[in-house]
């Protein structure tokens, strides 16, 4: 698909869903959601920039000490064996706070992914054993008269599940602040000496 038919489409969507809050103007919005009933059958693309700020739950663990840059985005709705499946490649990466010394820490995200997206569980036959893959009845909570594919939730997803739980600096020292001596822990009685010396007295 070319680049003016990409933005074409991009366009159009976006005024059927909901638009991100993008606060950079650089950016390009990314649609918050695809309409299965529109672009299933004849697939769905979409590439621009977006702010890792946008993403809701992961602007709660970026480092506010560093600058934040764009993340290039590009996403890619199709059936293959008659499943559907969203495939994307994420290039970028995100500071974060190192829980060993507190400083910022550079994550890197880039990664390609791809997500079957299964109506139900028979069509797990038609993918392969190692293929990441989601129901669609699971992902597709909201009542709308259109069935919407929550792609900027999915997006958000993996890029968590990219980030490690405790990021830290391969080689620093952990943050701490002592206060006295620490005092030197005494001697601990061996107790196998005290059975020899026991057994000596017999």
């Amino acid at each position: 698909m070319s680049n003016n038919t990409e933005n074409i489409v991009s366009s159009d969507h976006a005024a059927d869903t909901v638009s991100s809050n993008i606060a950079s103007s650089n950016s390009v919005n990314m649609p918050e959601s695809i309409s299965l009933d529109k672009w299933a059958d004849s697939g769905f693309e979409w590439q621009g920039e977006v702010v890792p700020e946008s993403f809701e739950r992961l602007v709660t663990l970026l480092s506010a000490e560093r600058e934040q840059q764009s993340l290039q985005l590009s996403t890619h709705l199709y059936r293959h064996n008659n499943v559907l499946h969203l495939s994307f490649k994420l290039v970028g990466e995100v500071w974060l706070t190192c829980q060993r010394c507190l400083q910022p820490v550079l994550i890197e995200l880039t990664d390609d992914y791809d997500i079957a997206l299964l109506n139900d569980d028979s069509q797990i036959r038609l993918i392969d054993d190692e293929q990441d893959h989601l129901l669609l009845d699971e992902i597709i909570t909201e009542q709308t008269p259109e069935r919407l594919l929550p792609l900027k939730k999915l997006v958000e997803d993996e890029i968590l599940l990219k980030v490690p739980m405790a990021p830290k600096h391969d080689d620093c020292e952990m943050a701490t602040t002592q206060f006295g001596e620490i005092p030197e822990e005494a001697e601990s009685e061996n107790p196998f000496a005290a059975l020899a010396a026991l057994k000596g007295k017999l």
